[in-house]
């Protein structure tokens, strides 16, 4: 991180990064992950389940599958789920994890500027501090994860908490995320957020600038885009 900058309201006071599928090129691994959880009930995962389940928490992306396995509630067995995931996930995650286009040029361009930069994920701690160390802890001012708050996304909580740990008013930080269910949380805390899509469309709304790709991205269109969304 660097230092402390002088604000300029053309800039956002701080940048809240959402990390799968936005930072990084995770959720093809999430996807042999879901898909592997489905076989583990008796179930495909079709591509509408694995949509529905894109950015959710745990608990919201178990009871997704449960339901379409019809599981009766005496047979979910969230923890021993959750913690199944984990070691999943975790195996995958030590493998390479490659960056989204223009991420890791964005991350230094925002870090250049002196913006304090956030990471804000609906992923378990256990598993995000893996792929943290491919990112650098170091290049953020804190880190929150879904289950470090009362309620995931597409709740406003890890945003709102994020936004408190930035020091800044909500109005005043910048939300880079890729699913429908972040920017959701982005949007129910209030915050300006630049949807760059993944894996599926994010529906317009008020508080929202597109764009294809981070790559390029400039300090210029950082702010064009921030000016936008607000």
């Amino acid at each position: 991180m660097t230092g402390a900058r002088t604000p300029s309201p053309a800039l956002p006071d701080a940048v809240l990064w959402d990390m799968d599928g936005t930072l990084l090129d995770t959720e093809p691994i999430w996807d042999e992950a879901m898909e592997a959880l489905a076989r583990r009930h008796g179930i495909e995962m079709t591509a509408q389940l694995r949509e529905a389940t894109l950015g959710n928490n745990a608990v919201d992306a178990l009871t997704k599958v449960y339901d379409a396995a019809h599981l009766p509630e005496s047979g979910r067995d969230f923890a021993a789920d959750e913690a199944w995931m984990i070691d999943y996930v975790v195996d995958l995650f030590d493998r390479e994890l490659p960056w989204r286009p223009g991420a890791r040029e964005t991350i230094d361009l925002v870090a250049a500027a002196g913006i304090p930069m956030l990471l804000v994920t609906n992923t378990q701690r256990e598993i995000a501090d893996v792929a943290i160390t491919t990112i650098g802890a170091g290049r953020f001012l804190a880190t929150v994860c879904g289950d470090e708050v009362a309620v995931g996304k597409p709740a406003p909580d890890v945003y709102l908490r994020a936004a408190e740990l930035a020091g800044a008013h909500p109005h005043r930080c910048l939300a880079i995320e890729d699913s429908p269910t972040g920017a959701a949380a982005a949007h129910a805390a209030g915050i300006p957020t630049l949807v760059v899509p993944s894996q599926v469309p994010v529906p317009r709304a008020s508080r929202r600038a597109f764009r294809e790709t981070l790559a390029g991205l400039t300090l210029d269109d950082l702010a064009a885009v921030f000016a936008a969304a607000r």
